[in-house]
């Protein structure tokens, strides 16, 4: 692991431990290089990775403060209490949103990869799916995830589905109709019109400059919470590290459930992966969705579901019925090239290519 990484993760667990608390000042970067036998730079690296998630800040000429917020952001408060809540107050922008070829997989390789799959898995890319899902598949997404995004996983956690939006119509049908589902406004239509067209309930809840206002959760009526904390559509808003520790927080009083739709932070230019809330959650509170359309290429419908081990059960006993979507030759295409590296190549590329741009 590199220095810079390390120094980043000890920090973050003082922060979400309370060691450094809120308001906290940091050490500054040459004591902290000293004490870890590093240069300067390796710590600017590591508190640039702390302020791009939101777990500190940088004061002119004073140093670097701890903004993450450990404790209850608005429990107990009524909703017009004037006391300290992340409301955020600000104008959203809708920047652009890019889906340039050079963002999917290329083609030789992909056609390659078929071919390959086709010479060597012949029979086995004629089968019928399972209804989550081949286990190849399974596999090589959780093994991608653990050594990729930190997430571990079991490949019976797994569900296969064709895009995204599948996936949350299985939701309704396992976690139930009868439930609100809070989704983020404003915010991706689909996702209101799959939960409606299911018959399920929708709140919209209002977004702050890094994520759903805590007014709007302390008011809401909602079971279940569908955000996409890294770059919402159409609004680019990210949810800080305390906004996400706050939603944890919210499932948890509320005896709710949080979706995490992570449709595009394998694309972040930052120098690590973004953390998702499904690797902070400890209390099986989460179910996260990702998929491949934006990673290899749109005419691929294929999304991937990680549920939590509580919820396995319930969503074998009411999804096993549906027969998976997504072709086999296709779900062995996309393993093949987890397999074989291409995959996480391509992200590299597309990642280091972003950082010369923001550059």
């Amino acid at each position: 692991m590199k220095k810079y990484i390390s120094i980043y993760e000890k920090i973050k667990i003082d922060i979400a431990e309370g060691i450094y608390k809120t308001g906290n000042k940091l050490p500054s970067k040459r004591i902290l290089a000293d004490e870890w036998g590093v240069s300067i730079i390796t710590v600017e690296h590591a508190y640039e990775l702390l302020i791009e998630e939101g777990y500190i800040e940088s004061k002119e000429k004073s140093g670097y403060y701890v903004v993450f917020e450990t404790g209850d952001l608005y429990f107990g408060q009524s909703a017009n209490s004037t006391s300290k809540i992340s409301d955020n107050e600000v104008s959203v922008s809708y920047p652009e949103y890019s889906s340039a070829s050079s963002n999917y997989i290329s083609y030789d390789i992909y056609a390659k990869t078929v071919r390959k799959v086709l010479s060597e898995r012949t029979y086995e890319a004629l089968e019928k799916s399972p209804s989550f899902g081949t286990d190849r598949l399974r596999t090589s997404i959780s093994d991608y995830l653990l050594r990729s995004r930190n997430i571990a996983v079991r490949k019976e956690q797994i569900m296969i589905g064709a895009g995204a939006e599948y996936l949350y119509s299985m939701i309704v049908r396992t976690l139930g109709r009868d439930l609100i589902y809070g989704i983020e406004s404003p915010g991706y239509r689909r996702i209101k019109e799959v939960y409606e067209n299911e018959g399920a309930k929708v709140e919209m809840l209002t977004l702050g400059k890094d994520g759903i206002k805590s007014s709007e959760l302390a008011k809401s009526n909602a079971n279940i919470l569908h955000i996409t904390p890294y770059r919402s559509f159409p609004t680019g808003v990210s949810a800080s590290a305390g906004k996400k520790n706050e939603y944890l927080k919210w499932a948890g009083k509320r005896g709710g459930i949080i979706i995490e739709d992570d449709f595009e932070s394998e694309f972040t230019p930052s120098r690590k992966t973004v953390d998702t809330i499904y690797s902070m959650d400890k209390n099986g509170l989460v179910i996260y969705v990702n998929t491949f359309t934006k990673t290899v290429s749109p005419s691929i419908r294929m999304a991937y579901m990680l549920l939590p081990l509580n919820l396995l059960d319930k969503f074998e006993e009411k999804a096993s019925c549906y027969s998976c979507p997504v072709p086999t030759l296709e779900q062995l295409a996309v393993s093949e090239l987890l397999d074989s590296g291409e995959f996480e190549r391509h992200i590299n590329r597309v990642r280091r290519n972003l950082r010369k741009k923001a550059d």
